[in-house]
């Protein structure tokens, strides 16, 4: 199949998804409308937009991307930005100084990749997606402070499956660990908050709402249940929190849907912060 654009020109590998609803329903239609000659002219016209999932990674000034096939009204765009509750203000201003840059492999110098990642525990720990190490080819990682510090980190543990790996930094980092949300408790229409480096710019903070939970999406070969947002998510927020207006961390940022490549179109996915509180405290445990 050709291959769809996502935020400038894609790189990494490329993954066929199935639709993002789970029971098939865009798919049946389209192939009921290829069968019903007017119905498919009339529909057809209807499914000229592709929603593709793009793992928001940047390198350079490129983004890696999985593709997704659905079918989307040819005119819609990026969600209204929204009023921003007084609370959230205090929620960025505690998440923010917890929150690092993570450059894998050559990012930087036309190679490798960037994405984001946070403190988890007083030991420096810190949470990224898998993805990002995988587009940095093996090659050696650095994660950039608030402050514009930088350490070389150590690699943990990765978990290709869950997309989630932790790294660790020197104590001399003395980087502030995210509270996490209990399991269970995020709940839809709460307002949220989306800290990374979007495109390379450090330290950015987008709101929305929880749009919805136990989202089933496939990225890759794996299916995954995600936390929906229309918090902007683009490029370089992969491995970033996702948090509510307490300051917890309620998912971890790593995809997003766009209609022919155009960019974030309020519709971002998060790893819940049950799975990522397992894998992280399995991969910890086994690395130390």
């Amino acid at each position: 199949m050709a291959v769809q654009t996502g935020l400038g020109e894609p790189r990494g590998p490329w993954f066929v998804s199935p639709e993002l609803d789970p029971d098939g329903r865009a798919r049946r239609e389209a192939e009921a409308a290829a069968r019903d000659g007017a119905a498919r002219r009339w529909r057809g016209r209807l499914l000229t937009a592709f929603a593709v999932i793009v793992l928001s990674t940047v390198s350079g000034a490129t983004a890696g991307g999985w593709v997704a096939s659905r079918g989307g009204a040819p005119g819609e765009t990026a969600a209204s930005a929204a009023p921003v509750p007084a609370e959230l203000v205090t929620a960025a201003e505690r998440t923010v100084p917890g929150v690092v840059s993570v450059l894998a492999g050559g990012a930087g110098t036309g190679g490798g990749a960037t994405g984001s990642g946070f403190a988890i525990d007083d030991q420096q720990h810190i949470i990224t997606n898998d993805h990002i190490l995988a587009k940095g080819g093996g090659g050696s990682v650095t994660v950039e402070l608030p402050d514009g510090r930088r350490y070389t980190a150590e690699v943990v543990g990765r978990e290709p499956s869950s997309d989630l790996a932790v790294l660790r930094v020197p104590p001399s980092a003395g980087l502030s660990p995210l509270p996490l949300a209990k399991p269970g408790t995020t709940r839809v229409g709460e307002p949220v908050l989306a800290v990374g480096s979007p495109l390379g710019l450090a330290g950015t903070v987008t709101a929305g709402i929880v749009s919805a939970v136990d989202r089933q999406v496939r990225l890759g070969q794996n299916r995954h249940t995600a936390v929906q947002t229309d918090a902007s998510i683009n490029p370089g927020n992969s491995g970033g929190p996702l948090v509510n207006a307490r300051g917890e961390v309620v998912g971890v940022n790593t995809a997003i849907a766009t209609i022919d490549g155009n960019g974030s179109i309020g519709i971002g996915f998060a790893i819940p912060i049950e799975q990522v509180q397992q894998t992280a405290d399995t991969i910890i445990g086994k690395g130390g």
